[in-house]
């Protein structure tokens, strides 16, 4: 048996990406291997539909003991956590969000690399944001006895950024939420179809409405598409939304767009169940984890033909040039006027989707733990 803990901020406070990635890595793992102690370190937890995860009996949950990290969180997370975590004897710490704590603890130390897109794509970060990122990813790449990459892209951008010998890293792809593994029920639907006025014909873009993401090239190719396709695009806005607003706007197509800023996630899979097809045509990503969601749950995916996508999407979904409005209109058409088509990519996902279950996903990440265990008793740090 052993004493796991984990970085658990982003499973109780992110609900996009980073914060999936935290919980169905912690709750496959606490259900598979049942039989180990597992530590989640948070700043703060308050009770939400998505944390029963963290209710589990075999989960011990950590948060800031003294007044002043209380008040600090992040001086919590990076120097004082150390004598928490000692005090609980962790055979491991795993940093399941690309950080390790700035002061060393005698545990085995895995961390999670997502992406580095702030080196990769810096225009799309203030410049003090990308400062403190690489320094924290500089550290914990250097300091972690494994790396896990969530793709072959992350990998690569590893060992080219920083140097990093590729036998420290190990490529383990992210599962996504078991919720997708299974159809949504009528009542889902129809609370989903009332609650965001989804119209008979439709496409979503899934994702933080951010430059990056792509989705001012999706509006412009609306207006070459039939009339009564509407996109809903679901994700945290950001002041890009304003941007993507006005080219709607100027293309006469303003009424076709809708965006939805704080979806509950649990009718996700009931509003792909009625979309024409998920489009996300990001830039760049370490993984593209709705294109996973996709894929598994069973509806047409047009995604980029760059980065981790092809890793995402396999054989099972269209590729569009992200820079070309024209293309991803032409692949949108494509898919809309071919019911084979759109078959033959929904039987190709679910083929594709079942290696990345997190059963699997879990045991990969399991054997990485061992192997870092067993390093760290031979050689402490």
């Amino acid at each position: 048996m052993y004493k796991i803990g984990f970085d658990a901020k982003r499973a109780f406070k992110n609900f996009s990406g980073l914060g999936n990635y935290s919980r169905s890595t912690i709750s496959s793992l606490t259900t598979i291997f049942n039989y180990n102690e597992y530590y989640l370190y948070t700043p703060n937890y308050k009770k939400h539909p998505l944390h029963k995860f963290a209710e589990a009996s075999n989960i011990k949950i950590r948060k800031p003991e003294k007044f002043t990290e209380k008040k600090l969180p992040s001086l919590w997370r990076s120097f004082t956590l150390k004598s928490q975590i000692e005090n609980d004897s962790l055979d491991l710490w795993h940093g399941l969000s690309g950080e390790l704590p700035l002061t060393p603890v005698n545990a085995a130390k895995v961390v999670t690399i997502h992406d580095l897109i702030f080196l990769r794509y810096p225009k799309f970060y203030k410049p003090l944001d990308r400062w403190m990122y690489k320094k924290k990813a500089e550290y914990a790449v250097k300091n972690a006895d494994k790396i896990i990459a969530i793709s072959k892209q992350t990998a690569d951008d590893i060992v080219e950024f920083f140097g990093t010998n590729r036998d420290k890293i190990e490529i383990i792809y992210q599962s996504c939420d078991p919720q997708f593994y299974k159809k949504a029920t009528p009542e889902q639907i129809k609370l989903a179809r009332t609650k965001y006025k989804l119209p008979k014909r439709f496409i979503v873009a899934m994702g933080t409405v951010e430059e990056r993401k792509n989705v001012a090239n999706v509006v412009k190719a609306l207006p070459t598409l039939p009339k009564d396709i509407k996109l809903y695009c679901f994700g945290k806005w950001t002041p890009y939304a304003i941007k993507v607003n006005s080219i709607a706007e100027k293309l006469g197509v303003k009424d076709r767009v809708v965006m939805v800023h704080d979806a509950d996630f649990s009718l996700i899979p009931a509003v792909y169940s009625l979309a024409e097809c998920l489009i996300y045509v990001s830039f760049f990503e370490g993984f593209g984890i709705p294109v996973l969601e996709g894929i598994t749950y069973g509806v047409p995916v047009i995604t980029s033909g760059g980065s981790s996508m092809l890793e995402a999407g396999g054989d099972s979904a269209l590729y569009a040039n992200p820079d070309s409005p024209s293309d991803i209109a032409d692949k949108i058409e494509m898919l809309l006027s071919s019911p084979t088509l759109k078959k033959s990519m929904i039987e190709r996902g679910y083929a594709h989707a079942k290696e990345f279950r997190d059963d699997k996903v879990a045991e990969r990440v399991f054997e990485v733990y061992k192997n870092a265990i067993e390093k760290h008793k031979i050689i402490p740090n």
